[in-house]
């Protein structure tokens, strides 16, 4: 593996492993803090396409995939109140998600790198991160999809309320999934910062 590509190796199995431990404390009712930290993957795959190039970012997406891999792993071991605390679709479901949407991250930022420097990041973000969203939820929860673990009830996640508590009568899940797509969206414009500072440092440093 490039040494140059080791600073963001890192980062991005840190963000894995602090989402995988997060994802377990909730942040108010829709959320949990894992939501938080999560979308930062993306920023972690977009510095490194911009800087190191596109095959550079597969390698870092595909550690971060491992690590995810063995986090899923531990916690189907570790057992909770309610049963273990990573249930097996829920690890199908983040494995999935975070390989595919992470892979179209790339190839979007990489077919739109030559043009304006904020729409790559933002575009290749924000279908990255609505296709992890989508995956995730409904692999994890969907009653569609019952028969990934048919031991594992996920009625309390399809019980049909108010989305978000207001609006239309959806699963529960849907809710949880909103909720998450937006913390999402926003981090993927408020990352641009970074992104632009961090690029900026990385590309100083290899000229």
């Amino acid at each position: 593996m490039k040494t140059n590509i080791l600073p963001g190796v890192i980062v991005m199995a840190a963000i894995v492993v602090a989402s995988n431990i997060l994802v377990q404390f909730l942040f108010g009712q829709w959320l949990t803090w894992g939501a938080f930290t999560y979308p930062l993957a993306f920023l972690v795959t977009d510095v490194m396409n911009r800087v190191y190039g596109r095959e550079a970012a597969r390698r870092v997406v595909l550690v971060g995939f491992v690590v995810g891999v063995i986090c899923s792993f531990i916690g189907t071991q570790i057992m909770g109140e309610y049963g273990p605390l990573v249930t097996l679709r829920i690890a199908i479901g983040s494995g999935i998600a975070f390989l595919t949407a992470q892979l179209i991250d790339i190839a979007i930022f990489n077919r739109l790198r030559d043009g304006t420097w904020w729409r790559a990041p933002v575009v290749s973000s924000l279908v990255g991160g609505t296709i992890d969203t989508a995956i995730f939820f409904t692999i994890a929860f969907s009653a569609g999809l019952i028969w990934l673990e048919p031991s594992n009830d996920v009625s309390w996640a399809n019980e049909a309320l108010p989305l978000l508590g207001a609006g239309p009568v959806v699963p529960l899940w849907v809710s949880l999934a909103v909720a998450d797509w937006c913390v999402k969206i926003a981090i993927a414009l408020l990352a641009l910062v970074p992104f632009r500072i961090i690029v900026g440092s990385l590309t100083r440093r290899t000229t």
